[in-house]
C-alpha cells in the first residue's frame, strides 16, 4: 500500500459508521456528490473511493482523484435518510451542480440536519499539488472525455447527461484559473 493510499484508509476510517448522507467534497472543499447510507457512511465512502461497487465511478460521472474531503451527517433514526439527502443534494446543488445525475426529491417541510463531520482524505500537500491548474484542467478534461465515452457506448441516459453538465461547468471554472 502507497503512502497516500495508507493515509486515505486511516482517514477513511475516522469516518462515522452511522447510518446517515454524506458528501464527497473536490479539492475546493466544494461538494460534488451526497449520498446516503442506511449500512455505514464508512462502509459506502470507502466503497466509492477505492471504486468497489460503485456506479458513479464506474460510469465515469466522478474521479476519485478529485476528492479531496468527506462531509458525513450521522442519524440516529435511519427513516430521515431520505429527508435529510434531499435537503444537503438541493442546498448544494444550487450552488454548483452536482455529479449525482439523479435529481433528489426535496422535502416538502424545512429538515434541520445534524452536526457535520468533516474528513480529509488525502494530505494537504497533495491536495495543494493537485489544485495546481496545469495538473488539475487536464485531468478534468480527460475525465469529461471518459464520461462522453460511456454515455456514447454505453449508456446514454439523461442522468448521466446531466453529470455531464456539472463537469462542463466546472471545466469552464478550471479553465479560468488555467488562464
Amino acid at each position: 500500500m502507497t503512502h497516500a493510499q495508507d493515509f486515505r484508509s486511516r482517514a477513511i476510517s475516522a469516518l462515522t459508521n452511522d447510518v446517515g448522507v454524506y458528501a464527497l467534497c473536490d479539492l475546493d472543499g466544494q461538494p460534488i456528490y451526497v449520498g446516503q447510507s442506511v449500512d455505514g457512511i464508512r462502509n459506502r465512502v470507502r466503497r466509492h473511493l477505492t471504486s468497489a461497487r460503485s456506479d458513479v465511478i464506474a460510469n465515469r460521472q466522478i474521479d476519485v482523484w478529485e476528492i479531496a474531503y468527506v462531509w458525513a451527517w450521522p442519524l440516529a433514526d435511519a427513516g430521515d435518510v431520505q429527508l435529510l439527502e434531499g435537503a444537503i443534494f438541493h442546498y448544494y446543488d444550487a450552488q454548483q451542480p452536482l455529479m449525482n445525475g439523479k435529481g433528489l426529491s426535496q422535502p416538502a417541510t424545512a429538515f434541520e440536519w445534524p452536526d457535520r463531520q468533516q474528513v480529509q482524505v488525502i494530505e494537504e500537500a497533495d491536495r495543494r499539488l493537485r489544485l495546481d491548474p496545469a495538473q488539475r484542467l487536464p485531468r478534468q478534461i480527460q475525465q469529461y472525455n471518459l464520461l462522453v465515452d460511456y454515455i456514447l457506448t454505453v449508456k446514454d441516459a439523461p442522468h448521466l447527461k446531466r453529470s455531464l453538465e456539472a463537469h462542463f461547468r466546472r471545466l469552464v471554472k478550471y479553465h479560468q484559473t488555467f488562464l
